[in-house]
């Protein structure tokens, strides 16, 4: 048994941790505290950027659907017409790597082991901008340098240097925080009460196993992918429903590969699970089973694979989805909270708008085009055919309208 797999077991089935863990923990508990109350007493400084900054990030080791989150909202901020950047620390790089330069900023060419899988993953998906940087002061700034108005932190809960407004913390919806204790006895990376700190608690997933505690607050997300894409040859994609019935070679290294392997299992294909640890770089043999079955990977392995994958292998992309209700609340509280109606364009001309209230509710004017996009429980409708035509005199034009 791996030490991984040990330790899985001690977090989240239940198992009573070791005496030298519970103090290992006890002795991690206090340097995270002393960190916190530093950077709240202002011994350790935090810096503001010039653009609002919106945290993704969990309190606890190990994949939650961060990087299909902020997949996610990262089209919603560009549907509202916001230049957004990603910024992160780019975990799974090397150090050793072709690229030295302290802040690198991300394009298709990149490499995994330049630049780290997510970082790579989320260029790949997005299009925007994608900054990989220890310092993600720094990375933030050079971000909002080269045109970013909106700035989203991808895993930066703990990275307390960069000043944020708003946090989105993601908890697994099965797993839960495990048996709640700190590292390295539990899967916690600060305390659990610090969740109660965060703008909001995102559920990955929840279903009939749903973790113990209180969560009526939070917010549901699902992960779902139905099409397999080849990993290196050109091929059409295939329906992961096509291989229902067949076995195959299931290759995960993310945070949580059960997650992956259910996947396959509810599509009714038969996985046999080749679990390798968060991050893991591949060698060409590693993909290489000795049969002819066909393998399947997760989409943040198959960007470190490219190279060395069979010409059997496929990956499954997610992506992040919400019930109606809780996109709409998600989406009110970034807006509300991050202030970013304060600095939205008109889709036409690109210029200001000015937040007004209307006899039918809130809405953003543009003086320049005379229109009033409106804004429903609390998101805007960035549609030209959703905007209200103003007249020339019509008062939401008056410079003195509230």
């Amino acid at each position: 048994m791996s030490v991984d797999t040990w330790l899985q077991g001690v977090w989240y089935e239940r198992a009573r941790p070791p005496w030298w863990l519970r103090v290992l923990a006890f002795k991690y508990g206090l340097l995270v505290r002393l960190r916190t109350w530093l950077y709240g007493r202002g011994w350790l400084q935090s810096a503001r950027v010039a653009a609002p900054v919106i945290v993704v990030g969990n309190i606890t080791v190990g994949g939650t659907g961060k990087t299909p989150l902020v997949i996610w909202l990262v089209g919603q901020l560009r549907n509202l017409g916001l230049p957004v950047a990603v910024v992160t620390r780019g975990y799974g790089r090397s150090s050793t790597g072709r690229v030295t330069t302290d802040i690198l900023r991300v394009d298709e060419n990149c490499r995994a082991i330049d630049v780290g899988d997510e970082a790579l993953l989320i260029r790949l998906r997005t299009g925007s901008p994608v900054y990989v940087s220890r310092d993600r002061v720094a990375a933030a700034q050079a971000a909002i340098a080269d045109g970013a108005r909106v700035i989203v932190a991808d895993d930066g809960l703990q990275h307390l240097r960069l000043e944020r407004d708003v946090e989105i913390a993601l908890v697994d919806g099965q797993r839960g925080l495990g048996n709640g204790a700190l590292l390295p006895a539990g899967p916690l990376r600060e305390p659990a009460a610090r969740l109660e700190g965060v703008d909001a608690i995102v559920l990955t997933e929840p279903g009939a196993g749903a973790p113990a505690g209180n969560w009526s607050g939070a917010l549901r997300m699902s992960l779902s992918g139905e099409l397999l894409q080849p990993v290196t040859r050109a091929a059409l994609e295939q329906t992961l429903r096509s291989f229902s019935g067949q076995r195959v070679h299931a290759v995960a290294g993310i945070g949580n590969p059960r997650r992956f392997f259910a996947t396959l299992e509810s599509a009714g294909l038969q996985p046999i699970p080749h679990r390798f640890p968060d991050h893991h770089r591949y060698l060409r043999g590693e993909l290489e089973f000795g049969d002819a079955l066909p393998v399947i990977m997760t989409e943040k392995d198959a960007v470190k694979c490219r190279s060395i994958a069979p010409e059997n292998c496929w990956c499954l992309p997610v992506s992040a989805s919400f019930a109606a209700a809780d996109e709409r609340a998600l989406l009110r509280r970034i807006l509300m909270d991050a202030r970013l109606l304060d600095i939205l364009a008109c889709p036409l001309c690109k210029g200001p708008l000015r937040l007004a209230d209307d006899s039918a509710g809130k809405v953003l004017v543009c003086r320049a085009d005379r229109l009033a996009f409106p804004v429903r429980d609390g998101i805007p409708v960035m549609l030209e055919e959703a905007a209200r035509p103003l007249e020339p005199g019509d008062p939401l034009l008056s410079a003195d309208k509230p």
